[in-house]
């Protein structure tokens, strides 16, 4: 039984790379690409099976790419529930310019999704979330699928008993009306939700309460980016401050703050340690290379450093997994 099961609508092969210097028209001559299983629900599942806690990712594939994939996923340890489709996975590139450390995201239109493939997915999504105490439905929705693709997937597991947390933007994120535990949008994915910029905390608090009291979800957790985090519950709301640390890589941070969070609420956390967890888990992506998950020991390490106004800090020595650890090290890539 998997306590948490995610689902990646959109998947995509993530291969990073670096040059010197970008420049136009030239042959630009990279270092030797890294290979990694991409799109948020997999990357989500990274990071929580770092931290030690069951999971199993769910995620559309198809043609040599689609193969690639599930082997990438086997390989970092999280078991893979591939779903057959008849158009080839995605890839995404993106591109770090050493000369002055900008990166630079490349990002492919992903494979259409028939019906029938959809109506696969769910009831995959179905088999594997029975026992499971949480679902992570994120990233985007791929060309094909209906807008309220993730109404009905929350309604499909609501009697399950399975929360879900949401982590998606734009159309299908606008398509959800009811039923989710935890939404996670950026501030300008709010904004956009909102059909205006939110300027000001109280801006963003009331539009993130607004979710709320419509009956969306029970929790809204507001990535501010640099500026930290907000969560907002019906009763209360609460700012985290960031953690100050050198960037290699911005992609998957966002996931993996949604995978630390959610392995809090899957261990009993309170929710505001919950959230520090994720805080510190998207503070250690950004150190890695590639899509990479931070490593449990720094994100450990990070965990604890973050003030507090109590003693509440869980233990977190116990979370490593040395199974998968020495299987991701020892594999290829």
């Amino acid at each position: 039984m998997s306590r948490i099961v995610t689902l990646t609508m959109n998947p995509a092969i993530d291969i990073a790379t670096r040059v010197d210097k970008v420049i136009p028209t030239d042959k630009m001559r990279c270092a030797t690409p890294r290979y990694d299983p991409g799109g948020g629900g997999i990357n989500v599942a990274r990071t929580v099976g770092e931290l030690g806690v069951e999971v199993k990712a769910v995620f559309p594939a198809g043609g040599p790419h689609g193969r690639l994939l599930e082997q990438l996923v086997r390989d970092t340890g999280v078991p893979p529930v591939p779903v057959q489709m008849a158009e080839s996975t995605r890839e995404s590139l993106s591109v770090t310019e050493t000369a002055s450390g900008e990166q630079y995201r490349f990002v492919f239109p992903g494979p259409r999704l028939t019906d029938p493939e959809q109506h696969r997915c769910l009831a995959e999504v179905e088999r594997a979330a029975l026992g499971a105490d949480y679902l992570v439905a994120s990233g985007t929705l791929p060309p094909g699928a209906s807008a309220d693709f993730y109404q009905i997937l929350t309604d499909l597991v609501a009697d399950l008993g399975v929360r879900v947390v949401l982590d998606t933007s734009g159309n299908a994120l606008r398509s959800v009306r009811r039923g989710v535990h935890l939404v996670k949008p950026s501030v300008r994915e709010l904004g956009d939700y909102a059909g205006h910029p939110l300027s000001d905390r109280a801006e963003q608090l009331a539009q993130a309460r607004g979710l709320i009291t419509a009956g969306m979800t029970e929790i809204v957790l507001l990535s501010l980016g640099a500026a930290g985090a907000l969560v907002v519950t019906r009763e209360s709301h609460e700012w985290f401050a960031p953690i100050q640390a050198r960037v290699r890589s911005g992609i998957g941070a966002g996931d993996a703050m949604v995978g630390g969070v959610v392995v809090g609420l899957a261990r009993g956390y309170e929710l505001s340690e919950s959230v520090r967890l994720g805080i510190a888990a998207a503070t250690a992506a950004l150190a890695t290379t590639g899509t990479g998950p931070g490593r449990h020991e720094h994100i450990a390490q990070l965990y604890r450093q973050q003030p507090r106004d109590n003693d509440h800090a869980a233990d977190l020595d116990d979370v490593a997994r040395p199974a998968a650890t020495q299987l991701r090290e020892g594999s290829p890539r």
